[in-house]
């Protein structure tokens, strides 16, 4: 009896062993289209950031110039104020 017994349960395991297993599901389709969407979004927000950080740095170069224009306008007026 217990030969039978040992002897069913090897074959319940064995043919459970080997049958069809499933596959998983594929993803909805529908996260795509969210995706894609959302891509495009930060696409968008990253050229509207680039150009603000290019207008800043644009200003940035203007206001360096400014700066460095008037420092060498002032040396040059030491400068001269030393020769008189």
């Amino acid at each position: 009896m217990k030969r039978s017994l040992l002897l069913a349960a090897a074959l319940a395991i064995a043919l459970g062993a080997c049958a069809k297993k499933e596959e998983p599901a594929p993803a909805p389709p529908a996260a795509a289209p969210k995706a894609s969407e959302a891509a495009k979004e930060a696409v968008d927000k990253s050229k509207e950031a680039a150009a603000a950080a290019g207008t800043a740095a644009s200003a940035a170069v203007g206001e360096a110039k400014d700066a460095a224009a008037a420092a060498v306008e002032k040396a040059k007026e030491a400068a001269t104020a030393e020769k008189k």
